[in-house]
């Protein structure tokens, strides 16, 4: 047989806190008692009164000079004022998750709200939570509310505050603000179900699913022990609600191969150690080491200090913070405001409920057992952290810069404030800083020291490595044939250098164009991009040489592709001579319009029937590949037209 014992299983948060004040008090040796059972389980009741503290239900039965202890479901408020002004000493033992919502109800009735509690009138906790408001609706379920709701229209508009008995189950809370949300108008809900609650109710589902049969271990008037059960009844044929181990009929899980145990929140651990013994008896295994136990009591009174960096898990996301469950007994909680440094980021959309998150510890109150912790806080100590590695390993790191001063720029580095001198920054001496302002730039950590916040960088040392190491790339890659996208630096009555990566090469003026140019800035100019091949190199004396035009630039190739002999081209006369005239038919090619074909009848002059800059029609009549000669006719489009005219007239 094989025992499993919930990790959620005996007292939480609220009841050790209780139980813990109870014990300090005895230690003290001062006389003692508290107000009703201090939680619900007889043999913790009868433990403590056998250490000489009394349960009491009046309070007119307080001795004077007496310490009271108020149980973990607290008191109203009129019971509160009534102790305080008695000659007592007061110990206020109320989980610190049933205090915040005595806050929350009572904050509400001062704003003109109508406090609603969603829980069991007659229990404890919730009756002294209705006693912090003057006017509270308590609905045990949501067929209740519901009625409320459908008595008068009237009730829909009523501003209203909704909290729940922290230990409700889960569904119920669901089905409460789901009738809320689609039928009131103004409403404020507070999720105060106790995280250990819900983690205890969704676990012990979760393993009377697996089991044969599950014993729950608590007290029968303890409210969140019966729902425990109730819960376990609803995946598990066999349940057994035991008080105690004596309770046990150990005949009923002989043959079982596999039975859970878990317990109340206001159970002990020795009772469930007991029970897990005895069912020991009959297994073939052991159910639970000792060790198991202890820590289940170290992890309920581990302690936590300012400036720890801890695990939790997220537990619920409120409407002013995130709740995290430690796994100690302090309810931890993240402000809004500290779940991010962004302050446009929203904790849905980076957090969820059952996500493990490491924290920093902002503070401890271990009188209301609460724990202030933040996220914001260790990213930004990690931040720092990388910061100082990225300083230490030389490892470059981006940020972008925010604003320009007198020596410098400023540049955030995920939130770290990095000075780059203005000699660091890759801009000339005396060059404008401005133009960087906005844009994401990589740099090397030159200086870090936290204490001061101190912390210097160089855009301009990465950008040299950077630079250096295209270089020798470029060195060990290169080869004739092999094409650059590059940029034009400059240009000299010789030729262009281009920049291909770190390295300058040279085109001569005779590689820019297959026509003649009498100047480099004719084709290109300072900043263009420009796609150019390797013509030659000299590695030793770092020199490139580049080509710039290529046969498909060539315009006699560029003629031969577009045009036959036969075809018509629009061209334009660039020079006359005596024996006819020479015409353009794209950049670099002209062709000639010989004197016998500039018209359809005789010409003596080509100038009476042609100028320079005139645009005809004509006709190829002729090419010569070899000696790259065109020769052109306007005569040829002329004559079908004059033949066409006489046949029309005859």
């Amino acid at each position: 047989m094989k025992l499993t014992i919930a990790k959620y299983a005996g007292f939480c948060y609220g009841v050790q806190r209780a139980v813990d004040l109870v014990e300090q008090t005895i230690r003290e040796g001062k006389q003692a008692v508290t107000l009703g059972p201090i939680a619900h389980n007889r043999h913790l009741v009868q433990h403590f009164e056998a250490l000489g503290v009394r349960e009491i239900s009046d309070i007119s039965a307080i001795p004077d000079g007496a310490t009271v202890i108020i149980r973990s479901h607290g008191v109203p408020r009129a019971t509160y004022e009534a102790l305080e002004k008695k000659n007592v000493k007061i110990v206020d033992a109320t989980c610190p998750s049933v205090k915040r919502i005595h806050g929350i109800v009572a904050a509400a009735e001062e704003q003109g709200r109508q406090p609603i509690i969603i829980g069991t009138p007659t229990h404890p906790e919730v009756r002294a939570i209705a006693g912090w408001c003057s006017h509270p609706l308590v609905f045990p379920d949501a067929e209740a509310l519901k009625k409320w709701l459908e008595a008068s229209p009237e009730n829909a508009k009523i501003p209203l505050t909704v909290v729940s008995q922290t230990t409700s189950t889960q569904f119920l809370w669901d089905s409460c603000k789901k009738i809320i949300k689609k039928v009131c108008t103004n409403h404020e809900i507070f999720d105060t179900i106790c995280k250990a609650t819900e983690n205890r109710q969704r676990e012990a589902a979760k393993l009377a699913a697996q089991c044969d049969a599950v014993i729950v271990v608590g007290d029968r008037n303890s409210s969140n022990t019966g729902r425990l059960a109730h819960i376990c009844a609803e995946h598990c044929p066999s349940v057994s609600l035991v008080d105690c181990a004596d309770e046990l009929d150990l005949s009923a899980f002989r043959g079982m191969n596999h039975i859970g145990i878990t317990a109340g929140a206001s159970t002990p651990a020795w009772i469930i150690k007991e029970v897990n013994q005895t069912m020991s008896e009959i297994t073939n295994v052991d159910a639970v080491a000792e060790e198991s136990f202890e820590a289940l009591l170290e992890n309920s009174i581990k302690t936590l200090n300012t400036g720890d960096k801890v695990l939790g898990i997220v537990t619920a996301i409120g409407t002013n913070e995130v709740q995290v469950d430690l796994g100690t007994k302090h309810a931890g909680y993240i402000p809004y405001d500290e779940v991010s440094a962004d302050p446009t980021v929203k904790p849905e959309d980076v957090l969820k409920v059952g996500d493990e998150i490491e924290v920093f510890v902002v503070r401890v109150n271990d009188q209301e057992g609460t724990v202030q912790l933040s996220k914001k806080k260790l990213e930004g100590m990690k931040v720092w952290d990388d910061v100082e590695a990225a300083c230490e390993n030389k490892t470059p790191v981006e940020g972008v810069i925010t604003e320009e001063n007198k020596g410098g720029v400023v540049a955030n580095v995920k939130g770290v404030r990095v000075f780059i001198p203005a000699s660091r920054t890759g801009i000339a001496k005396g060059g404008d800083l401005s133009v960087l302002k906005g844009q994401t730039v990589k740099m090397r950590i030159t200086e870090f020291n936290r204490a001061r916040r101190r912390v210097v960088g160089s855009i301009s040392d990465i950008a040299r490595e950077e630079r250096k190491a295209a270089v020798e790339k470029l060195w060990s890659e290169i080869e004739v044939g092999k094409k650059y996208t590059g940029t034009v630096k400059s240009l000299t009555s010789y030729g262009a250098f281009v920049d291909i990566g770190g390295v300058d090469g040279m085109v001569h003026i005779s590689e820019l164009s297959w026509g003649r140019i009498k100047t480099p800035d004719e084709v290109v100019k300072v900043g263009d991009t420009v796609e150019v091949f390797v013509i030659k190199f000299d590695p030793e004396k770092r020199k490139i040489s580049l080509g710039y035009k290529t046969p498909e630039m060539n315009p006699w190739n560029q003629f031969c592709a577009k045009y036959s002999v036969g075809d018509t081209a629009t061209v334009k006369v660039v020079k006359i001579v005596d024996f006819g005239a020479f015409a353009e038919i794209l950049p670099g090619v002209d062709g000639l319009i010989h004197i016998s074909q500039v018209a359809d009848h005789r010409v003596d002059k080509v100038s009476d029937v042609l100028t320079e800059g005139q645009e005809v029609e004509a006709k190829i009549i002729d090419v010569d590949a070899d000696r790259k000669r065109i020769s052109l006719s306007i005569r040829a489009l002329l004559e079908p037209a004059a033949e066409e005219s006489e046949e029309a007239e005859n």
